[in-house]
């Protein structure tokens, strides 16, 4: 069964463009313009990921994202027109995977939404009989990481977390005792070129930290080595 995606934009010539793309590699469309209508199919929809354009006539996309955040993981990729870092970076706390600044060419729409799937779907992977829960584990400090089943604890308590937000404390997991750098980790998770002043890391870093109930001063897992990168001792 194909991947079931949502798309929200109330710039019907984009919202039509993407669809059409999208389609043509054989994902079913629930489209709309405005967000109420988007807000009625996260609830009545089982999805797979979400396109949500940032500026919507009756709500935004960062409204959206915080409701699907309360109840769902599934990737969600924001479009918007503004390049100031601050809008990246509220979209990312809030629970975005991902964000692409318009004027784009949809066939980048396409890339980004099969690697988000394909990171989704690996690490929701349930079939019991495919699993061993020895492989591809970590136990630190209190954390416990299973790449398999996508599970993570910290001091006994369950993690809920996005696939990049998994993915990035497993990078770090596995490079435990290095100083790994924000380009580094940006590359090694979103599989893109790094570019200057890009703020993606430190965003994500930040959720990961609250979803951990972890101080953002002095946090005890998830160090930061200031001007290097960041580090689990």
């Amino acid at each position: 069964m194909k991947e079931k995606i949502l798309l929200v934009d109330d710039e019907k010539e984009i919202a039509d463009l993407i669809e059409l793309y999208l389609k043509n590699e054989g994902y079913t469309i629930y489209k709309f313009y405005n967000g109420n209508d988007a807000l009625n199919c996260i609830e009545t929809e089982k999805l797979d990921l979400a396109i949500l354009d940032v500026m919507l006539p009756d709500t935004d996309g960062f409204t959206i994202c915080k409701k699907i955040r309360e109840k769902y993981f599934y990737p969600i990729i924001l479009l918007t027109a503004k390049v100031e870092d601050i809008d990246k970076i509220m979209g990312l706390t809030i629970g975005a995977d991902d964000y692409i600044t318009k004027p784009f060419n949809p066939l980048e729409v396409v890339a980004r939404v099969k690697t988000q799937l394909r990171r989704y779907m690996l690490y929701n992977h349930t079939d019991s009989d495919d699993i061993d829960e020895c492989t591809n584990r970590y136990d630190i400090r209190g954390m416990v990481i299973n790449k398999d089943t996508h599970k993570c604890t910290y001091l006994g308590k369950s993690l809920s977390l996005t696939p990049i937000e998994f993915s990035i404390l497993w990078h770090l997991c596995e490079n435990k005792g290095k100083v790994v750098s924000s380009e580094e980790l940006f590359e090694a998770v979103w599989g893109q070129k790094y570019l200057d002043n890009n703020n993606t890391v430190m965003a994500h870093i930040g959720r990961l930290r609250e979803k951990m109930n972890e101080p953002s001063r002095k946090p005890k897992f998830i160090k930061t080595v200031w001007g290097v990168g960041y580090q689990i001792e």
